[in-house]
């Protein structure tokens, strides 16, 4: 009879991940040749169902998710995958954005009932940003499965922080389905002043960190950054197949803003100007692709107009307002990825031709940018390699801590 069980159970894990009923004979179709010269392809933890499965029988499971947490070639959503082989999903956390991924940048998320599951969806991104006691009440596992995209003011490792500080704190494990960082293949930014800490930067460590959601987890808990320095224990299912220096095509946006491959990789580098007058394209369907303001008129020929779009932008910067400025939708993004720096020339150049230096800046920068330097170094007209030399040896001695806690090449 437990065999019967065990049978079935393949069965139903590999339709719902391969599309086709021989479990055994799937791998051999979706992979690649090991002939010489080619590379087998990257498979998120989450698509690999069978390393995990066995592990959450018996549980009563809370799963932090979003729309990015899916599996398989027809992108089925992970918790009905789950649900459907028996296992007990009782609550979902949402980060930003939402469970679905659908609420606009910055918007605040209520608790909900999902109405495709019927589960409760607690938002991690609305009156509380950490799981209370009650929230975890009843779990005895919580499964995080976010796609990150490598930059520290982008706060999915701001909620994955409170999450492990909440589960270490009610003795609950922390199960990690990690994934590609599609930025990962280098490290540069100042290394964040913990006296600006926010919930765009809460950790000591550079704007472009090179770590996957699961090497940083290790980091949080190695280095004692949760409260009161209190361990999670976390249960780590890796990537197969991935080494940081590939490049890696998301399979779904990882929030409404970062809708294409080109605004992903372009994110770590221009999203400092979200402190400043000028709009990113938040409200046009090419956000993080342009950069632009009203007062540009006559400097930039390309120029775009921002307006209210629901689910990505309800009410963006400089709404119905044409700006004039940069347009890098074609920019060759694999320089970026092979100088392994962070472009400041974009910033640099628009602070030159912006008329009004002195609302140039919003308060917001600071945070952002993780130190009050920054901004001081622009206005006092410093170099790119002035500001790029001034990150040593905080550069340095992050990528030191870092290496304790790195699971690929």
């Amino acid at each position: 009879m437990i065999r019967i069980k065990l049978l079935l159970s393949f069965i139903i894990i590999s339709r719902l991940f391969f599309g086709c009923d021989n479990f055994a004979q799937a791998p051999k179709k979706a992979a690649v040749s090991t002939k010489k010269n080619t590379v087998k392809p990257i498979i998120p933890a989450a698509d690999q169902v069978p390393a995990y499965i066995n592990y959450l029988r018996g549980k009563n499971i809370g799963m932090l998710i979003n729309q990015t947490s899916v599996i398989g070639s027809k992108k089925t959503p992970l918790v009905d995958s789950l649900l459907k082989l028996g296992i007990g999903i009782k609550k979902i956390y949402g980060p930003e954005h939402g469970f679905r991924g659908n609420a606009s940048d910055g918007a605040t998320i209520d608790n909900t009932v999902d109405s495709v599951t019927g589960l409760p969806a607690i938002s991690l991104y609305g009156k509380h940003n950490k799981p209370t006691v009650e929230d975890l009440k009843g779990i005895n596992l919580v499964i995080f499965d976010v796609q990150d995209v490598g930059a520290r003011f982008y706060t999915y490792i701001s909620t994955l922080h409170y999450v492990m500080e909440a589960c270490a704190e009610n003795n609950i494990e922390l199960m990690i389905l990690d994934r590609p960082n599609p930025n990962g293949v280098y490290i540069d930014g100042p290394v964040l002043d913990t006296a600006y800490r926010s919930f765009v930067g809460m950790h000591p460590v550079p704007i472009v960190h090179g770590m996957t959601i699961a090497e940083y987890a290790q980091m949080i808990n190695g280095e004692g950054w949760l409260k009161n320095k209190v361990k999670c224990k976390l249960k780590i299912v890796k990537v197969a197949n991935y080494t940081r220096d590939m490049a890696y095509k998301l399979p779904v946006n990882p929030s409404p803003n970062l809708n294409t491959d080109q605004s992903i990789l372009l994110y770590p580098h221009i999203c400092l100007f979200e402190g400043t007058a000028f709009s990113l394209g938040r409200g046009t369907m090419f956000p993080f692709q342009v950069i632009g303001s009203p007062l540009l008129k006559g400097k930039y020929d390309f120029s775009f107009k921002p307006v209210s779009i629901p689910g990505m932008s309800d009410n963006p910067p400089l709404k119905n307002q044409v700006c004039y400025g940069l347009n890098l939708k074609d920019y060759n993004t694999e320089m970026l990825r092979k100088t392994g720096r962070l472009n400041l020339t974009w910033l640099l150049d628009l602070y030159k031709a912006y008329p009004d230096k002195e609302h140039f800046f919003t308060a917001y920068f600071n945070k952002l940018a993780g130190n009050g330097i920054l901004k001081q170094q622009i206005m006092a007209g410093k170099t790119e390699a002035e500001i790029s030399n001034s990150w040593e040896p905080g550069l340095s001695k992050f990528k030191v801590i870092r290496s304790k806690y790195l699971l690929y090449k």
